[in-house]
């Protein structure tokens, strides 16, 4: 072979697959526009993963274009061999070739099959649980434990001492640190009732040999069940995000909206009730509206008269003895603080102790601060809350040994009776993570029939045919059946990492239908120049050659399509460590998908072709070659 004719055979290869090569790419390009318009917390943790492989893809098409036919033209040289001359090839065929033949003989049943399969996970993933995003496994343990509002000090550091006593008894605990309230920021607005324990974990191998994470939080919870304290467990990073997006700590929470807090509260409390025993809730709390302690002194005005006081010097007393009265500011460099003065705790801690408070009146001398005021402590608000001008409760909890999307639906089932008996002028709202849920199933919804119509579209352009476009946009829901096998075999629930996984799919399974289409063409091309294009010469038989032919004869180059997307994505399923539950989620659905469509690229897309060029030859006398050379 000379070097023109080899140069020759090169360029029309590479015409043969160029325009299946930029539409590919531009169809895999085109199916990840869904993972572009996800929002907030999806959208910053997928969008990266989006770009990433636009931008891969884009430069590869160029390159396949541009510099790999150059490439081959210098290191495609000596004695080039046929597939036959590859004994793995050979092999392959020998196993392809009867196993299509069969397809192709029993038509109904190779269909009715494929079919069943795809009747039956539609079931399954209607089965499945659906979540936001599945759990992270941050390696930490963050325990928050809320009490009583009126918890003082004291107690707070007595219980806070107990509980980390009891979690560093645990042998898988490495190192435990809890603080309650808050620091001296306006960031950070826990009251002193609610404290923050972070728990760090030993290594695995250093654990009781068959525990996992959940079964050492659950063994926690046993033993920390304290009259008066309600434990919470999440994660920080996690407990972090949630606080900051939706404003509430925990999975899921439901905001109580009125104008009365004693409402409020009474109805969050009611729907507590409601939902004790549901499987998966778990941690249920009120957040405490009422119950914060106030020390209230009324003035006595009549008494103050007669011992010739003023309110002011009532309330100056006070002032002094229990708020702390600013004396004096001191300088420290370039910062300043007051100096304020108050009676010492021992004087201030009981309510006997304020009454005994001496006030000194001009003509009697000083006489007990209970002679000219009535003291006494009563109940009120322990924070206030408010939200679009309205004020707010909270009822929070988490969910553990169930899906999110299954619990909230059955939680709004239990509570559908109560909202419809709500005062007037007060109604609740969903929220936590279970907002980012549906806030990201709206997009995927919104924006996935788009991307199927940018697909259809990208094949028209492709063929030039609605038909074959049409076809190739078939093998879609068939990739389908082995995503949502694998997701379910493997108790995944699903989640936006499991759509962003079936997202890559679409354009993979489309990838793989065009290469296949462009080649049963290519054998159509060589049999109508072969024999001409009329029912006159061609036959039934030399279709099902020349089809069989197309589809074995370039098995090689599909199977190494195929088998480049699982190398790169098996070794996955055994990855261990932060990060690896998220990523496993997405490539599950990719692993089984691309298994059952390139079967059904391999064996049922030749059938569906072959069915369609008898019915064009039946019909008009001859057939439709597509040109998908240039």
């Amino acid at each position: 072979m000379t070097t023109i004719e080899r140069i020759k055979i090169i360029e029309t290869s590479c015409k043969q697959v160029g325009r299946g090569v930029f539409f590919s790419t531009l169809i895999i390009v085109a199916s990840f526009l869904p993972v572009f318009l996800l929002e907030g917390q999806e959208g910053k943790l997928f969008g990266p993963l989006a770009w990433t492989k636009s931008f891969i893809l884009a430069i590869d098409a160029i390159l396949a274009v541009t510099l790999a036919p150059v490439l081959i033209s210098f290191f495609l040289k000596g004695k080039l061999k046929t597939d036959e001359h590859n004994p793995l090839n050979r092999f392959m065929e020998r196993v392809y070739r009867p196993v299509l033949n069969w397809c192709i003989h029993w038509r109904k049943t190779t269909i009715g099959i494929n079919l069943l399969a795809l009747t039956i996970s539609v079931p399954l993933l209607l089965s499945l649980g659906s979540e936001f995003m599945p759990p992270l496994d941050e390696g930490t343990i963050l325990f928050m434990p809320v009490t009583l509002p009126d918890v003082s000090n004291a107690q707070a550091k007595q219980l806070l001492q107990v509980q980390d006593r009891i979690i560093k008894s645990v042998p898988e605990v490495k190192n435990v640190l809890g603080k309650a309230g808050r620091a001296n920021t306006a960031t950070d607005n826990s009251p002193i009732s609610m404290v923050e324990t972070i728990i760090l974990l030993k290594p695995k191998n250093e654990w009781r040999k068959g525990l996992k994470k959940e079964d050492i939080i659950n063994e926690l919870n046993a033993k920390l069940q304290i009259p008066g304290v309600v434990n919470g467990w999440t994660q920080p990073i996690i407990n972090r995000i949630n606080m900051l997006s939706t404003g509430v700590r925990t999975d899921v929470g439901l905001k109580v909206y009125g104008q009365n807090l004693d409402t409020i509260y009474a109805l969050s409390s009611r729907m507590k009730q409601a939902l004790q025993g549901i499987n998966g809730v778990k941690d249920l709390y009120v957040d405490p509206i009422t119950g914060g302690k106030y020390l209230d002194i009324q003035i006595d005005k009549e008494a103050i008269g007669r011992y010739g006081l003023s309110v002011d010097d009532v309330n100056q007393v006070v002032e002094s003895a229990l708020g702390g009265m600013s004396i004096t500011p001191t300088i420290e460099g370039r910062r300043r603080f007051s100096v304020n003065l108050r009676l010492a705790q021992d004087y201030r801690n009981n309510l006997d102790q304020i009454k005994r408070t001496l006030v000194q009146t001009p003509a009697n001398g000083p006489v007990p601060l209970s002679s000219v005021a009535a003291i006494k402590i009563n109940d009120g608000p322990a924070m206030i809350q408010s939200e679009n001008a309205l004020l707010r409760g909270t009822f929070l909890f988490n969910v553990r040994d169930r899906d999110l999307g299954g619990t909230v639906k059955e939680a709004q089932e239990k509570l559908n009776s109560m909202v419809k008996t709500l005062p007037k002028g007060y109604f609740m709202e969903w929220s936590g993570q279970y907002e980012n849920l549906i806030r990201a199933e709206r997009t995927l919804k919104l924006i996935l029939p788009i991307v199927l119509l940018i697909i259809f579209a990208c094949l028209y352009f492709a063929f030039h045919s609605i038909r074959e476009a049409f076809f190739s946009l078939i093998s879609i829901p068939f990739a389908l059946i082995g995503g949502a096998y694998m997701v379910y075999f493997f108790g995944v629930h699903l989640s936006v990492a499991v759509a962003v996984g079936f997202v890559a799919l679409f354009g993979i399974a489309v990838e793989t239908g065009i290469v296949m289409v462009i080649y049963l063409n290519d054998a159509m091309a060589q049999l109508v120049a072969l024999k001409g294009n009329s029912n006159e010469t061609i036959t039934r038989e030399d279709l099902r050659i020349y089809v069989m032919n197309g589809a074995i004869k370039r098995l090689r180059p599909k199977l190494m399509t195929v088998s480049v997307a699982l190398f790169g994505l098996v070794p996955v399923l055994w990855s261990t460590g932060t990060g690896s539950d998220v990523m496993q989620p997405i490539v599950l659905p990719m692993i089984g998908g691309v298994l059952t469509s390139s079967t059904h690229i391999l064996l049922v897309t030749p059938l569906i072709f072959l069915m369609v060029k008898e019915y064009e030859l039946k019909k008009y006398g001859k057939l439709e070659v597509l040109d998908v050379k240039e």
